[in-house]
């Protein structure tokens, strides 16, 4: 027995009672733009659901100009097929992107990371994406990344700090696209910006310790520039009440656990009547409060320690862990606001933005 032929439109047409199935030229119109495509476009959901491509369109993105019956078509549709819009032509028609990108220097155990999640979500509120892009340390990778960024006109771009290259600076300001800086201060931002100062970071760290008595300091910190500005204005605020050389041991940015070990061991093997240690990054001053515990250095009786970034385990730490706590949600959000703020109004009330930072004293000393 010969089976019946079944048309592959059949499980649209169960859906749309109402709606008389289109010609078959049109249906093979249709089938030829997704081959052709690889993607389901407003014009096979047209011919789907029997109604032009604009009331299609006016379904998708103002649902309250439709009516209820005709919404629903379109929203089982889309659900049939698959359907997703395509962004690029959209902003191409429209001459607006809804695109934000982000330079970040790394995301995994980062500092940035409660920028990132503020900046998605305040964005999104505002009906803009956010796309990350991860640039290191390396200036040349950064470069290259926002010539591609540039090149594909995002709505907006949020950057990581305040030192770029000349070149870089300067297709950034021509671009004509809103750009803030943060994590980072300056008197000259290319556009605007939202941070704080690293110099004022590590001299707190310094007068912290001297404040406690501490005469002997040493500094494991990352080799990243804004790093090195904190370390570089610790060993300055603390000279000045100490004559006591500061060693410093440097790790290749992004560092780790292990780092923080290895730096605490040399330090105490080079330097063994130092009694504290300011490390340049949360996860630096973990490795060095294990590697204390294993050689049984009572913290912070016979070692005191400081980090950076205040990260979700810093006060779970055994002791909790002193250290410098940076608002990066507050960052995320001042950031997209300001964003949003100059794409709709084309200037903005403040374009410099101070977070500041907290020095949290906990039990490391």
């Amino acid at each position: 027995m010969t089976k019946p032929k079944t048309d592959s439109t059949a499980g649209i047409a169960g859906i749309f009672e109402d709606v008389a199935l289109p010609a078959a030229a049109d249906r093979t119109t249709s089938r030829r733009a997704r081959k052709n495509t690889g993607r389901v476009t407003l014009s096979d959901l047209a011919a789907l659901t029997g109604v032009t491509k604009v009331t299609v369109s006016r379904a998708l993105n103002t649902p309250e100009l439709v009516s209820v019956s005709t919404l629903e078509r379109v929203r089982a549709a889309v659900q049939q097929t698959g359907y997703t819009p395509d962004l690029v032509a959209g902003s191409l028609a429209s001459n607006r992107s809804r695109l934000i990108v982000a330079l970040i220097p790394a995301m995994a155990g980062s500092v940035f990371q409660e920028t990132v999640e503020a900046l998605t979500t305040e964005l999104a509120a505002n009906g803009y994406q956010l796309l990350i892009g991860q640039s290191g340390y390396d200036e040349s990778r950064e470069d290259a990344l926002i010539d591609a960024i540039l090149g594909r006109r995002p709505a907006g771009i949020v950057l990581t700090g305040v030192v770029h290259s000349r070149d870089a600076r300067q297709k950034l300001r021509e671009s004509g696209i809103p750009v803030v800086e943060t994590w980072d201060i300056t008197r000259e931002p290319i556009d605007m910006l939202v941070g704080f100062s690293h110099e004022k970071v590590g001299k707190a760290a310094a007068l912290h310790l001297l404040a406690q008595g501490v005469t002997r300091a040493a500094v494991i910190t990352p080799g990243d520039r804004r790093a090195q500005v904190r370390t570089q204005a610790f060993v300055k605020a603390f000279a000045k009440g100490s004559s006591i050389e500061i060693p410093v041991i440097t790790i290749p940015s992004p560092a780790n656990l292990g780092d923080g070990r290895r730096g605490l061991a040399r330090l105490l093997d080079e330097y063994a009547a130092m009694e504290a240690v300011f490390c340049g990054a949360d996860i630096l001053a973990l490795g060095a409060l294990i590697e204390a515990r294993a050689r049984g250095l009572d913290i912070p009786g016979r070692l005191r320690v400081i980090g950076y970034g205040d990260m979700n385990f810093a006060k779970d730490t055994d002791p909790p862990l002193t250290t410098i706590r940076i608002d990066g949600t507050r960052i995320g959000k001042l950031a997209a606001s300001l964003l949003v703020e100059r794409i709709r109004d084309g200037e903005v009330d403040r374009r410099v933005v101070d977070v500041g930072f907290k020095l949290i004293e906990r039990e490391t000393s």
